[in-house]
């Protein structure tokens, strides 16, 4: 719908478990890659070539210019930005430590349950995609007490000033 309405440009936000260690609750990522792990792909069925090609290229799904003015934002308001790979799974249970460790294995740096399937079909349709992920609580594993949803909630809440004023830098720079 936001392609057919003329949107050229889609900035992604989500909450999402912190796979690196270095992330802490409240680490704000700049999605540099992802690995999608839903299980199917949301371009799957007949194409309609008014929406894109039957193949997009996914070499830039997260767009390299759209990073860089994240990061002049996050310089230009203080507020720390990491990069990393968002893996998606499909949910709505959160990962077992074997996933996480799994995830690790691969390359991801945090796992949530959306944002891919946007971004492809995006990236479809020829938009730009910047994605940011709000790491709201390690993954499942990584400290050896459950992960608990109000938490996650939490964070998400102590956050909400950085991570607005992080999109508002962004947006007034495009």
């Amino acid at each position: 719908m936001l392609g057919l309405l003329g949107v050229k440009t889609l900035i992604l936000t989500n909450a999402a478990g912190g796979i690196n260690l270095s992330f802490k609750p409240g680490t704000l990522m700049v999605i540099d890659d992802h690995i999608n792990l839903m299980g199917t792909n949301p371009l799957v069925g007949a194409n309609d070539e008014r929406f894109g090609p039957r193949f997009p290229d996914m070499t830039e799904a997260y767009s390299r210019r759209l990073r860089e003015v994240a990061d002049a934002a996050a310089t230009a308001t203080g507020v720390a930005v990491a990069h990393g790979v968002y893996a998606a799974l499909h949910g709505p249970s959160y990962e077992t430590p074997a996933e996480i460790r799994y995830l690790r294995t691969i390359g991801a740096d945090a796992v949530g349950m959306s944002t891919a399937p946007e971004t492809i079909v995006a990236r479809h349709m020829s938009m730009e995609v910047l994605g940011i992920s709000c790491i709201t609580n390690p993954a499942a594993g990584v400290l050896p007490t459950p992960l608990v949803h109000d938490e996650v909630m939490e964070v998400a809440g102590r956050v909400r000033a950085e991570f607005s004023a992080l999109l508002e830098a962004i947006i007034a720079r495009l």
